[in-house]
């Protein structure tokens, strides 16, 4: 396999010194991560030091390490090991010619990131890359950076932040040609004092943009304060959404009864037709979002289309499965189980409302909306109804105003956690529901996933 890193780059881009030579052909941090060639960065922090687990790391294959401390593994020795992994994705941005794609939003960002990738890795095949997982913070996006190859055509790069001033660094590390916002919603108010500031820290990411191309949703309150936010940066500002002014819309979007969509688009002067594979109206977006970055860094929208046709579903965000109960029969569930805020929950909600059979909804608490953390639970209430569920599995403190509200009018499990969330679900699911599981990260409903997998 062609080698990522050489210790020589390595110590070039990170000012460090090698204890030998070597070559690696991956990059990690989490010691539980690392495979055969990779290099293991051993980041110190308040909570632990990743020097602690460089016997592990190796024991796993790691070809060499990036340290702060004494090290008798093949290593580069540099004074800080997090300033380290921050050199070494400048250098890598630095050394590719890749179309790079920033991709931020309250919510759909993994979403559009994962089918972005989709799309450009059926363009450009085997030469796409993207950030994993979530990984969208500090360390993440460095990360991310770090592990793609110079040969990479076209990229995309999630950025996530929970507090002002977040994307405004990450951004100078990723320096996109496009920087997609996908939509701006509550998430993350108790750092906050209203969407408009969510609105003002998510156009931090334009700041990244040389001549580049700014993709702002046009059916967005905030439409016109991102675009005077990329108006400094960019070239060119892209609007997508469902009005006829947007300059990516969709002419027509047909439920199909896969549970998809038919979409027909307008991208500029040109006009596709695609099968979109991912149910719900809010995918509708994330795809329009989609075509107008492939578009702008000048990708096959044709691919694009089958690419968007094809699209599995995402583990936590969508992806779906028959459950066989204990009792007999089996259920679909919806797994939306790895995030959730207001705007979210309302979308996925609604997906449910459209399949067939009893409605079950289990829903985790929404965290980090400060003092409205109550009204925006409560406010849950209305999407529930419309969606008719019948049966709901709340899990959390949060839930609390909910399930006050919903009182009387559907049946209700209160839960304080995912463990006794998974007893109420499985006692509650009926052959021939359908089943959305969704809530925070932090609540833990994957477990609650895993466990009606293995039901």
């Amino acid at each position: 396999m062609t080698a990522l890193w050489t210790s020589a780059d390595i110590a070039a881009a990170t000012k460090g010194a090698a204890s030998t030579d070597f070559a690696v052909t991956g990059v990690a941090f989490d010691s539980r991560e690392v495979g055969p060639g990779d290099l293991f960065v051993a980041l110190t922090g308040e909570a632990t030091n990743g020097h602690r687990f460089l016997d592990q790391a190796f024991a796993q294959g790691a070809s060499g390490a990036i340290v702060s401390e004494d090290c008798g593994y093949p290593h580069v020795r540099v004074a800080d090991s997090f300033a380290a992994l921050e050199d070494l994705a400048r250098a890598s941005r630095a050394r590719t010619d890749a179309k790079i794609i920033g991709v931020t939003g309250s919510v759909g960002k993994t979403s559009a990131k994962e089918a972005l990738y989709a799309c450009l890795n059926r363009i450009w095949r085997g030469q796409a890359h993207r950030s994993v997982l979530s990984y969208n913070n500090h360390t993440g996006v460095p990360l991310s950076l770090s592990r793609m190859p110079a040969t990479t055509r076209a990229a995309v790069l999630e950025m996530g932040m929970n507090h002002a001033g977040e994307l405004a660094h990450l951004t100078t590390l990723v320096r996109p040609h496009v920087a997609v916002v996908t939509a701006i919603a509550p998430a993350h108010t108790e750092f906050f004092r209203d969407e408009s500031a969510i609105a003002d820290a998510k156009g931090e990411i334009f700041a990244g943009l040389s001549n580049g191309t700014a993709i702002v949703p046009f059916d967005s309150p905030h439409r016109d304060r991102l675009i005077v936010a990329a108006t400094p940066y960019a070239a060119r500002i892209v609007t997508f959404g469902s009005d006829k002014a947007a300059d990516v819309r969709a002419v027509e979007a047909m439920r199909l009864p896969t549970g998809g969509s038919f979409v027909t688009a307008r991208i500029g002067e040109k006009e596709l037709s695609f099968t979109l594979s991912q149910p719900g109206a809010h995918w509708v977006s994330n795809a329009l979002a989609v075509l107008a970055a492939v578009d702008a860094v000048g990708g096959d929208l044709g691919l694009a289309g089958l690419a968007l046709a094809d699209l599995g579903g995402l583990a936590g965000r969508g992806a779906r499965f028959t459950a066989t109960l204990p009792g007999g029969g089996e259920a679909l569930v919806i797994d939306e189980a790895y995030n959730a805020n207001p705007a979210s929950m309302r979308a996925t909600l609604a997906v449910l409302g459209e399949e067939a059979g009893r409605h079950v909804a289990v829903l985790g608490e929404m965290r980090e909306l400060g003092d409205a953390s109550a009204d925006y639970h409560a406010g849950l209430a209305e999407p529930i109804l419309a969606a008719r569920v019948e049966a709901a599995v709340l899990v959390g403190e949060a839930m609390r105003p909910l399930a006050e509200t919903l009182e009387g009018q559907i049946a209700i499990v209160h839960c304080a956690d995912a463990t006794a969330a998974l007893v109420a679900a499985r006692a509650t699911i009926a052959p021939g529901d359908a089943v959305l599981v969704k809530g925070s990260n932090g609540v833990g409903l994957a477990r609650v996933i895993a466990g009606l997998k293995g039901a």
